[in-house]
Formats: C-alpha cells, structure tokens, sequence
C-alpha cells in the first residue's frame, strides 16, 4: 500500500471500549472544523451505535492505536442503500489533534482501500468538506483518490457556506470487468 511505516502503530477493529476515544476526536471535528457537517457532537453511546451498523453490513471500521491511545480513526459506509450502488463505498477518517503528518491518516485510509477491495466492492468515494481542507485532499491523492468534482456551498457550519469535494478511486478492476467476471 501508499502508507508509511508508523513505528509504534496498530491498526486495528474499533471496540465498544473506543467509543469514547472516538466521540472525543470526532466532537472536536464537529465543533470546530468542516470536515463533517454535523454541527452537534454525538455521544459515544450513538458513536457505537453507528459503528455496529457498518459492522452488520459487514464494512470495516478500524482505529489507530499509537502509545497505546487511540491517534484516529476510519470506516467505510454503503455510499448509498439503492442496489445499483451496491459496489461503492464511501470513507471517513478522522485523526486526532496533534498526531496529525505523522502517515495516520494514510495508514487508516490504505487498511480500508484493503478491506473493501478484499470484500469485493469497485469504487470508493470521498466526500470531503470544505475545498480548503488540503490536509484531507492530498491525503485522499496519495491514496489513489482524483477529484470527481466539488459542490460548492453545499453545506453551512461556523457562519459560512462549505463546499464538498467528491474524490473517488477504483478498487480492484474498478469499472474494467462486471462483477462477476474473473
């Protein structure tokens, strides 16, 4: 894969027992970042409630374990319930103040690209908030994403409208063969 040796650092299925680790990393996000347009912090109690739906439907949801904290995290949702999307999916990661450029967020983004691939699905999107989250677009192009498109001024957070970048990237044979097709 793209990522780089974190020494230290274990990549791992999220528990119940992360949950707060997790709402904690996600409600800085959420109060005073763009990145997700929520703009109330779950509690970790709906946090794991959300994670046990991308495990029933057999999606990966992986934390990053560094020192033995919790450094961020990432799973992949059904990008949306209609059948004919049955083959893509769509990623979120979320790392962490201050264990930011360390490869985190690459590791976590390239064990999800590994698992949907494994899992049979053909393409991945990203749906990044705010056009200026560079961290989150270069990110996404060093794990093989392109920019599909933005929507500008789709959302609104902190006073401002927020545009949503689309990056996808093809798993597998992507749009090459049909499912099935060996």
């Amino acid at each position: 894969m793209n990522a780089p040796t974190v020494p230290g650092l274990t990549i791992r299925d999220a528990a119940a027992a992360d949950m707060a680790a997790i709402a904690g990393i996600y409600r800085g996000h959420v109060l005073h970042g763009l990145a997700s347009f929520e703009v109330e912090p779950p509690s970790p109690g709906e946090m794991d409630a959300r994670r046990r739906a991308i495990r029933e439907a057999g999606l990966p949801y992986y934390v990053a374990e560094l020192d033995g904290a919790v450094a961020g995290y990432a799973y992949a949702a059904l990008y949306r319930t209609r059948v004919g999307y049955r083959y893509t999916v769509e990623d979120s990661i979320y790392v962490s103040p201050g264990y930011g450029r360390r490869g985190i967020g690459l590791a976590l983004l390239d064990a999800v690209v590994a698992r949907c691939t494994a899992l049979g699905y053909r393409q991945m999107l990203a749906v990044i908030g705010d056009s200026a989250n560079l961290a989150s677009i270069r990110l996404h192009e060093k794990a093989g994403f392109r920019r599909a498109g933005t929507l500008p001024s789709v959302g609104f957070k902190l006073g401002r409208w927020v545009d949503a970048v689309l990056m996808q990237r093809p798993l597998g044979p992507g749009d090459t063969r049909l499912p099935g097709e060996s």
